[in-house]
C-alpha cells in the first residue's frame, strides 16, 4: 500500500475495484465502513453485488476481465471533460501525451460495450472522482489474478496519477495483500528477481553486496524461476528438487489434475508446514514447522508495517521454528550461520542489508510496528509514499495499456464464466480453519448462480449441480443468489472435493506469472 489503514478514518472517498474486502479483509473493511458512516463516498466496481456494495454510493457491475477498458473509459471522461489534475500531471508526471493518445481510443461508448457499465454511469463515476480529493483506491486479487494482471495494476496507478491522488494522506494505490505476511515475504526477497529490501538480482552492486555479506561467490546474474515455471520444470526435469515452504499447491494452483502430475513428477520434494496437507502427500521429506504463535518473529502487513510476533505456546512434538530448520539444513551443507534467534537475524542481518528497513530494530517495535521505508534508527517510519509527488523515478510515469479479454471466454459448450475468491468463514485450503471448528459454520462448497440462470436450468436452492470446464468437474450444491449476475458462476477453493481449482485455467500473466483465477469458461448442469 502507498498509504495506511489509519488514514481510512479521514478519507473523503474510496474507489474499490476487484476487492471483496468484507469477506477477504474483514478488519480493513471495518475501517472503510466506519469512514463511510462518517460521510466518505464509496464507489465499488465488481461483477458481483458483494457485501461492500451495501455501503456504496455507486456500484459498477463490470464484466469479468473488463477492468482496463472500464478504467480507460473513466480516464477518457476525465481528460475530454478537462476534469483531471492538470497541475499534478504537468509538474509531477511523465509520458502523458502517449498515455492520452491511448486513452482517447476508449470513449465511454466503447468502454461501456466491453465492461457492461453504462455510458452514463462511467461519466458519473469520473465526475464524482474528480469532485472529491483526495480519494483512496483499493484493490485485491480481483485486479491481479488475470492474464492482464500487471496491466490492470498499471491502470489503477494511471487513474490515481491523473487525479493527483498520490503523495498525500488518505490517497494512493492500496493493494490489500492476499495472504498473511505476503508483504513480509516479498520484503525478505522471497521473489525470483530481488534480494531482501527489493534490491535487484540483476544489479552487479547488489550481488556484490550480498556475496560479501553471505560469504559466497558468484550469486546468479539472472532472475530466477516463478512458481509455474518451477512446477512445469518438474515434468521435463529441468527442475529436479522442489522445496515447498508453507504452501498447499495441490489445492491452490489452477488445474489440479495438472498440478498433481507435476508434483508426482518431482525427483525430490520437500515440504515444510505446520499440518499435513494435500501437497505433503507428494513429499519425500516433511519438516514439521512451528506455527505463528509458537515462535518469535515479525510480520509485515499490507501497509508496510513491520510488527512483532511473540511466542505464546511451545511447538508440539518435533516442530521447530522455520529459521531453525533452515539454519540446521545449511549446517548439514557446511555453512555455519551465527544467528540463534529471530531477533538476531533481523537486527544483525535483515536491517543491516536492506536500506529501507535499516532503522527498524526489535527494540523499536516492542509496542507498535514501524512502516518502511525507515532508513535510520531515528526515522519515524513512512505512513505514505511519494510525498509531494516525488517518486523513485523522480516523476510518476503514465503507462498506456490496452484491454484484452480473458484467455478463455464462454462459448456454446461452456456458456458460463467462472470467477473464484474467498468466503468469510474459511481461509484458503482450510489447513487451519478446517481444524478450528469453522466447518460447523460452512461445511461445503457451493456454486453461486443467479436466480435467472437457476430458473432457466430448473435448479432449486441447495440442489446438487455439476460444474465442468475443459479441465475437470465438481459436484456441489447450488447457491441461488442475487449477488451473482446472469451468465456467471462464483466459487471458492476452500474444500478439496468442490475446489474451484479442478476447473480453473492454468494460464498466467506473461510478466508476473499470476494465474487467471478470476475467469474461465464452465458449464452448469442439474443433477
Amino acid at each position: 500500500m502507498t498509504n495506511s489503514f489509519g488514514e481510512f478514518a479521514n478519507a473523503k472517498m474510496f474507489f474499490c475495484i476487484g476487492t471483496n474486502m468484507t469477506e477477504a479483509h474483514p478488519v480493513a473493511s471495518t475501517f472503510l465502513k466506519n469512514a463511510v458512516r462518517n460521510g466518505a463516498k464509496l464507489i465499488v466496481a465488481d461483477p458481483r453485488k458483494q457485501p461492500l456494495v451495501d455501503f456504496a454510493d455507486i456500484h459498477c457491475q463490470i464484466r469479468v476481465g473488463s477492468d482496463i477498458a472500464f478504467l480507460n473509459g473513466i480516464m477518457n471522461v476525465l481528460i475530454t471533460e478537462n476534469l483531471y489534475d492538470k497541475k499534478f500531471v504537468e509538474q509531477k508526471c511523465d509520458n502523458f501525451e502517449a498515455f492520452k493518445a491511448k486513452i482517447l481510443e476508449y470513449p465511454p461508448e466503447r468502454a461501456a460495450e466491453i465492461s457492461g457499465v453504462s455510458v452514463e454511469q462511467i461519466r458519473e463515476v469520473a465526475r464524482l472522482l474528480a469532485s472529491v480529493k483526495p480519494a483512496m483506491l483499493c484493490y485485491t486479487l480481483g485486479i491481479t489474478e488475470h492474464t492482464t494482471g500487471k496491466d490492470n495494476v498499471m491502470s489503477t496507478a494511471n487513474l490515481q496519477l491523473l487525479l493527483g491522488n498520490l503523495g498525500m494522506p488518505s490517497a494512493g494505490v492500496n493493494p490489500l495483500r492476499g495472504q498473511n505476511n505476503v508483504q513480509g515475504a516479498c520484503d525478505m526477497g522471497a521473489l525470483p528477481n530481488v534480494f531482501p529490501g527489493y534490491q535487484k538480482v540483476i544489479d552487479p552492486a547488489a550481488r556484490a553486496k550480498f556475496e560479501k555479506a553471505w560469504g559466497v561467490e558468484k550469486l546468479p546474474e539472472n532472475n530466477g524461476l516463478m512458481i509455474p515455471q518451477m512446477m512445469e520444470g518438474l515434468v521435463d526435469k529441468s527442475v529436479r528438487a522442489f522445496y515447498i515452504f508453507g504452501e498447499n499447491l495441490a489445492n491452490t494452483e489452477p488445474d489440479i489434475h495438472k498440478v498433481e502430475h507435476e508434483l508426482a513428477s518431482a525427483e525430490f520434494l520437500v515440504c515444510q508446514d505446520i499440518f499435513p496437507t494435500e501437497t505433503t502427500r507428494f513429499a519425500h521429506v516433511v519438516f514439521p514447522a512451528a506455527a505463528w504463535s509458537e515462535d518469535d518473529g515479525t510480520f509485515s502487513s499490507s501497509e508496510r508495517r513491520v510488527n512483532r510476533v511473540r511466542t505464546v505456546k511451545t511447538p508440539p512434538g518435533d516442530a521447530r521454528p522455520n529459521w531453525w530448520i533452515f539454519r540446521e539444513l545449511a549446517k548439514r551443507m557446511g555453512q555455519e550461520w551465527t544467528s540463534s534467534s529471530s531477533q538476531e537475524i533481523w537486527d544483525n542481518e535483515v536491517s543491516v542489508l536492506a536500506p529501507a528497513l535499516g532503522g527498524i530494530k526489535y527494540r523499536r517495535i516492542e509496542t507498535d510496528g514501524l512502516q518502511w521505508p525507515c532508513p535510520t534508527e531515528d526515522h519515524p517510519g513512512t505512513a505514505f509514499l511519494h510525498r509531494d509527488g516525488i517518486f523513485t523515478h523522480g516523476k510518476g510515469i503514465f503507462n498506456p495499456v490496452d484491454w484484452a479479454p480473458p484467455a478463455e471466454v464462454p462459448d456454446a459448450e461452456y456458456p458460463f464464466v467462472l470467477s473464484t475468491g474467498r468466503r468469510l468463514f474459511h481461509y484458503h485450503t482450510r489447513t487451519q480453519t478446517g481444524r478450528s471448528g469453522m466447518n460447523l459454520i460452512l461445511s461445503e462448497e457451493t456454486a453461486d448462480i443467479s436466480p435467472a440462470d437457476a430458473q432457466k436450468l430448473g435448479i432449486a436452492q441447495g440442489e446438487y449441480v455439476k460444474v465442468s470446464s475443459r479441465r475437470g468437474e465438481v459436484k456441489v450444491r447450488a447457491k441461488v443468489t442475487e449477488q451473482v449476475p446472469a451468465g456467471m458462476v462464483w466459487m471458492a477453493f476452500h474444500f478439496r472435493e468442490g475446489c474451484a481449482n479442478w476447473l480453473t485455467n492454468a494460464v498466467y500473466d506473461p510478466v508476473t506469472k499470476t494465474a487467471e483465477y478470476k475467469a474461465c469458461a464452465v458449464n452448469v448442469e442439474k443433477l
